[in-house]
């Protein structure tokens, strides 16, 4: 398929670096894409714990944090504990209108583009459920790349550079993703090339949103910040890494 080159501009411009050939190149083998898949599949619903956790924690009050929790919980079940049918997944829906608490001036379009995110990856996460059940991929539980945790590990503890901090790396994460679906879908099959190329039309628009929301939120230029971050995911990208999976760095 056709990769809208366009659409990827601003990322490539967003990102400090390219993702390395070596990582294509092991990423294209199709030895390694039952655990790409696997990974991708829990990156999707990591994505969506992630933006729910910042409507939870700054958005909204304690009943509306309820039903959010409740609308992930066949998710997390599914992959964390072996447990539900992932078929009655594709029915999993909130179940009431979330609200944004009094007094929080960037709360409801916190919510609103958080919601929506996470409807998208949500949807993400089944279609990659899909393939790997036509392909019977079974997984076991997957820890965590060192790429986040370490972008996570540079966050202010401090509010509301916090929450600013936390949404750059959002942004950074999301980007990469869109990048690396680009880089590897024309090495793939037809149903993983054409699945990973319709994931970027979207996947574009989620770092743009967190990234918005960050200036937003701050209210004042936060380039020295964004740059910050973005010399660093580029050195994580770019460093070698024993552990292959879609966020990873440079394979050893």
């Amino acid at each position: 398929m056709q990769i809208d080159e366009a659409l990827l501009a601003p990322i490539n411009a967003f990102l400090y670096v390219e993702t390395p050939q070596a990582w294509i190149d092991k990423a294209k083998l199709e030895v390694n894409q039952s655990a790409l898949l696997v990974d991708h599949m829990i990156c999707e619903l990591k994505a969506a714990q992630t933006a729910m956790l910042l409507i939870r924690r700054y958005a909204v009050d304690k009943e509306s944090g309820a039903a959010l929790m409740a609308w992930l919980t066949p998710y997390n079940d599914y992959v964390y504990r072996n447990q539900g049918d992932w078929k009655a997944l594709a029915n999993s829906n909130l179940s009431k209108k979330i609200v944004a608490k009094q007094g929080t001036a960037y709360g409801q379009d916190l919510i609103d583009k958080m919601i929506l995110l996470i409807k998208e990856e949500l949807h993400h996460f089944y279609q990659v459920v899909e393939i790997m059940q036509a392909r019977d991929i079974q997984f076991d539980f997957v820890g965590s790349s060192r790429y986040a945790k370490e972008l996570l590990s540079h966050v202010t503890t401090h509010e509301p550079n916090t929450l600013i901090d936390k949404l750059i790396c959002s942004a950074y994460i999301e980007a990469r993703s869109c990048e690396r679906f680009a880089k590897i879908a024309a090495h793939l099959d037809p149903v993983l090339s054409k699945f990973y190329v319709s994931l970027l039309r979207s996947e574009a628009r989620h770092y743009q949103d967190y990234l918005s929301l960050a200036e937003q939120i701050a209210g004042q230029d936060i380039s020295q910040r964004v740059a910050y971050f973005g010399e660093l995911e580029g050195r994580l990208i770019s460093e070698p890494d024993a552990d292959f999976k879609f966020h990873s760095g440079c394979p050893i």
